[in-house]
Parts: structure tokens; sequence; C-alpha cells
């Protein structure tokens, strides 16, 4: 799930269908999981399957692309944990967490996002910025904010998740800024050796993670390559999008994963949002929004 926004001046309208596409699959994802995880695989098997078939299926295109690595390839590492540990939490979150819930703490990603840029690229905070910060801190206060007096952090191991997805995703866009010169296709590579790596210890810290998988039938498995096939996709037409989109537009764009988890989890799932998460979820998206606006100001 690796949203690295860059500038270009073109923008044709196959970019933007690219971004809206991987943003409805971002926002509908959670489902296939679901009932994977019900059919007896759970989330981090899943994981593993998926984008390790992924990887597979990337390597021989895309293995030439690693030359682009020459002299960084400590900072591509560092991007594979921080993309492998996003995709992974954000699985686990998504199965287990109410979506919207997840999706919001998720989208506090802008507020990391600027932490992590003024200690990694040197960049100062400017008004629009500490905006940012004030809007996704009240949002999540009150999003989260307990009537007796608890303090408002999330409020169980999946939400937790979705928060640690964000931060480490954060991280991700701020490694990936920093690492202009590899390409997009050794990137892609990465995202998907990340969610393998990191999801393979994981399974072997678990005692018969693997026993079950010869007893799968063949449904499971198709849903499993299915579910592979789309992570491929959304992986490289979101890379595609990005570069022809400027931030402030892909942001908004990519704003559309909430709509579509907000409806997908009504309808699938029987979920809503109430009042004060209304209000929190409304200062997150406004918080994303400027955050799209500030990384425009400063392309120009």
């Amino acid at each position: 799930m690796q949203h690295t926004l860059q500038h270009s001046n073109k923008n044709p309208v196959l970019p933007v269908f690219a971004l809206l596409a991987s943003a409805t699959l971002w926002g509908l994802i959670w489902y296939p999981y679901r009932l994977l995880s019900a059919a007896g695989v759970s989330g981090l098997m899943a994981s593993f399957i998926t984008y390790g078939l992924a990887l597979l299926i990337g390597v021989p295109f895309y293995f030439k692309a690693l030359r682009t690595l020459s002299g960084s390839v400590w900072l591509w590492l560092a991007i594979v944990l921080s993309s492998g540990w996003t995709n992974i939490a954000y699985v686990l979150a998504v199965i287990d967490g109410e979506i919207m819930r997840v999706m919001l703490l998720f989208y506090l990603a802008p507020l990391w996002t600027i932490v992590f840029s003024r200690l990694i690229l040197g960049e100062r905070l400017g008004r629009v910025g500490y905006l940012i910060m004030l809007l996704s801190l009240c949002g999540a206060v009150v999003m989260l904010w307990q009537p007796d007096g608890r303090l408002p952090l999330p409020a169980n191991w999946a939400e937790w998740m979705g928060l640690s997805a964000g931060f480490s995703f954060a991280l991700t866009n701020v490694l990936s800024r920093r690492a202009r010169h590899i390409s997009i296709e050794a990137k892609s590579l990465g995202v998907w050796l990340g969610a393998t790596l990191i999801s393979l210890p994981l399974l072997l810290l678990r005692p018969g993670s693997f026993d079950g998988l010869a007893s799968l039938g063949p449904m499971v498995w198709g849903g499993l390559v299915v579910v592979a096939l789309a992570m491929l996709g959304v992986t490289l037409s979101i890379q595609y999008g990005l570069i022809h989109v400027s931030a402030n537009r892909a942001i908004v764009i990519l704003l559309f994963e909430l709509v579509v988890a907000a409806l997908s989890a009504y309808y699938l799932a029987g979920e809503l949002l109430h009042g004060k998460e209304w209000l929190g979820a409304a200062m997150i998206v406004a918080a994303s929004l400027f955050s799209g606006q500030m990384e425009h100001q400063e392309a120009v």
C-alpha cells in the first residue's frame, strides 16, 4: 500500500482512473481478507501467500530494476521493512477491527509524515504543517474520546494495528521521497518483498501455522490468487497514477478510499460511525486535504 506522492506536469485521465481504482480496491480489500479468515486462512497467512505470489509474478518482469539501487541498498531495505509492516498491520487491522475507525486511524498518516519529514528530510514546519498536526490530533481525540474519563487511545488491538500501519505508511512515503532515484519497479518489488518477509517469521513463531494449507479447497486458493493479482495491480497502478497526478489532487482522489470503506462497511458488515466519530473523521480528512495542498506548494 505505497502512496508515494510525486509531482508531474502531465495530468491525463488514465492516471486519475488508476488512483480511483486503487482507492476503491483498498476501500474494499478488507472484505475478501475477512472471508479468507472465516475460511481458515489467518490474516498473516493470507498476507504471506498473496504478497508472496505478487512477488513471484513481479520478479521476472522487474528484477532488472534493482540496478537502480546502486549506493542505496540500505535505504531500499528500510523501505522494504516499513512498507511491509504497513501492509501486514493494515490487513490484520481490517480483519478484526471496525473498518472506518481503523481507516481513520490509518489516515493520521499526514501527522506522522510531517514528523518524519522534519527528522529525515530536514523540512521545516510552516503554518500549514502546524494546522495539519492540530487537526489530526484533535480529530483523533474526538473520535477516540471516552465518556468515562479514560485516555482517548485506540480501543483494541486492531485499532492499534491501524494506527501503526499509518505510522509506517508515513515513514515509507518519506523514505521514498528521499529515494527518488530508485525506480518505481524496484520500489514495487520492495512492497511485495516486505510484506512477505515480515509475515514469514511471525508465522513461524506460531506453531502449526502451515498445517492447514493442504486442506484448503480450490475456492479458497482461487480467492488467494485473485487477491494476489489485485495486490499486484494496485501497487503498479497507484505508482503509475502518482507519477502523473500532482500531490494535492492525488490526496483528494485517494481519500475516495474512505467513501468506499464507509459504504462497504455499512452494507457488508452493518458498521456505522456515530456523531463524535463523524466529527473526528471530518477533522482527519481535512488534515489530509491540507497535507496535499502543502506538498503541492512545496513542489511548485
